[in-house]
């Protein structure tokens, strides 16, 4: 586990393409975070998807083909089931798992977990890089709380999650099983009892992130009371042992919030799709409120044809371009922060190329 990276990216092992934007090179994201489906079957408190209500389509098993064959095609690494919805509630999900790890790609899914099929898990767990349970309290009436959901769900889900840990231990499994903890300073109570949680299912790692909030602070995150957390989440990091990681995301728990970049260069690396099947740079501008950044749908057109198409390559630019400012323009600590500030570096001469030869390659590479 010291070769996972949780707090930071991966981009240093992928210099040929990252020499290739530089070049101005038309490239193919090495990753794409999308969901199957805008449906979710819980509320959280926290959730960013509820602010990015967008025009939906029918996100059929042969557009998710598709997309899974022309991502292959063009070069894409790695897809993640995440974004804006829960994929499990697509019946496409399955299927779509184990086609894109036929077309050679990494796959990987984040989930609620609830409406995971328990049966299913010995099919899919071989073809994921890494499965990750979205979990943001240790304790069943906080989880209701938090997650907008009956008590019974937390029971449910901690069921999924010890049988998926069973199954990769039974199968000597590769892929990596985690936790992840949304914080908002007001869940500091359950820290420590989601971090013992963790340990007793027998995961291989739990991270703790900061709540992102759009640019007009709707989900009232105070991003001031996370300094406040420091020594509990020390203490929680603390409990890490050689088969289980706990690990904050440090640099934007401590950033308050705030970017030093000014333009976003991420996303030609890092795309995101709305389980709508709408293509824009980010989560952040899914809203129809940002329809000046939406590029195309994959319901009505192939991504293939979307990525050549001068319309991406349209909005890719302006987002690069002294017209956007992403320190007021769109939503905090995105997806791509982490790359954006590498970029950004790399472009201005703050940084350079970090030398990687004879490092370890991380894991989960295809995800940046």
């Amino acid at each position: 586990m010291s070769k996972l990276i949780l707090d930071g990216h991966k981009l240093a092992w992928h210099r040929e393409r990252v020499e290739a934007w530089l070049r101005g090179e038309r490239i193919a994201p090495i990753t794409i975070d999308c969901a199957l489906t805008r449906r979710c079957t819980y509320r959280c408190v926290y959730c960013y998807g509820q602010l990015q209500a967008n025009d939906e389509k029918r996100m059929t098993r042969d557009v998710i083909f598709r997309f899974l064959d022309d991502a292959a095609e063009i070069g894409v690494k790695g897809i993640s089931f995440v974004s804006d919805g829960e994929s499990t509630c697509s019946p496409h999900l399955y299927d779509a798992i184990l086609r894109g790890y036929e077309n050679g790609l990494h796959m990987a899914l984040g989930t609620n977990g609830y409406l995971l099929k328990v049966e299913r898990l010995p099919e899919i767990l071989p073809a994921l890089t890494y499965l990750r349970y979205n979990i943001s309290a240790g304790e069943p009436r906080r989880y209701a709380e938090i997650h907008g959901c009956p008590e019974k769900c937390f029971h449910r889900v901690l069921e999924t999650v010890s049988k998926s840990v069973k199954i990769k231990k039974e199968q000597g499994l590769e892929v990596t099983l985690g936790l992840q903890m949304v914080l908002m300073p007001e869940f500091a109570d359950q820290i420590l009892p989601l971090v013992k949680l963790g340990a007793d299912l027998g995961v291989d790692y739990l991270v703790i992130k900061h709540c992102s909030d759009d640019e007009m602070g709707r989900l009232g995150v105070n991003y001031d009371k996370y300094f406040a957390l420091r020594d509990l989440l020390m203490e929680a990091e603390q409990q890490s042992t050689p088969t289980y990681t706990v690990r904050a995301k440090w640099s934007k728990i401590l950033s308050g919030g705030q970017r030093h970049y000014v333009q976003c260069y991420g996303p030609p690396f890092i795309m995101q799709f709305s389980g709508s099947g709408l293509v824009a740079p980010c989560g952040m501008l899914f809203n129809r409120r940002y329809k000046k950044y939406h590029i195309g749908n994959i319901a009505e057109t192939s991504f293939k044809k979307i990525w050549q198409s001068e319309r991406y390559w349209e909005v890719i630019n302006l987002i690069a371009s002294d017209k956007f400012d992403a320190r007021t323009m769109c939503g905090s600590l995105c997806l791509q922060h982490k790359v954006n500030e590498y970029l950004w570096n790399l472009k201005h001469g703050l940084e350079t190329f970090a030398d990687v030869t004879g490092r370890p390659e991380p894991m989960h590479i295809s995800f940046i």
